[in-house]
């Protein structure tokens, strides 16, 4: 693992009566994130209490958030932020984080 890696952690609250246009929303912006050369992974997560919160962890290879934000200004990021807002109870939660290690299990 580089820990010069940019690590996002996103927590998204999307309305009920939104999920699925979310979900549908959102997968199409992962692969075209996922074409992306910067691109590293994207885990996607439902909270096991609550079938409306979600959080993303995201990695890139970008030196820091003003780089990312700049490459990421493409047609389908700026299509995908204008559609999801009325989708959210309320705005996106991202933190970034600071790769310290990884463990991986025998199975992967």
């Amino acid at each position: 693992m580089a820990n010069d890696d940019l690590v996002f952690y996103v927590k998204l609250f999307v309305k009920p009566e939104r999920v699925d246009d979310w979900l549908r929303a959102f997968d199409a912006i992962a692969q075209a994130m996922s074409r992306e050369p910067e691109f590293i992974s994207c885990h996607l997560h439902r909270d096991a209490n609550d079938p409306t919160q979600f959080t993303l962890y995201e990695r890139w290879a970008e030196p820091g958030v003003e780089a990312f934000l700049r490459n990421q200004m493409k047609p389908y990021r700026v299509e995908y932020d204008a559609i999801i807002e009325p989708m959210l109870q309320r705005p996106r939660e991202p933190q970034v984080l600071v790769p310290l290690g990884e463990w991986r299990g025998a199975r992967t």
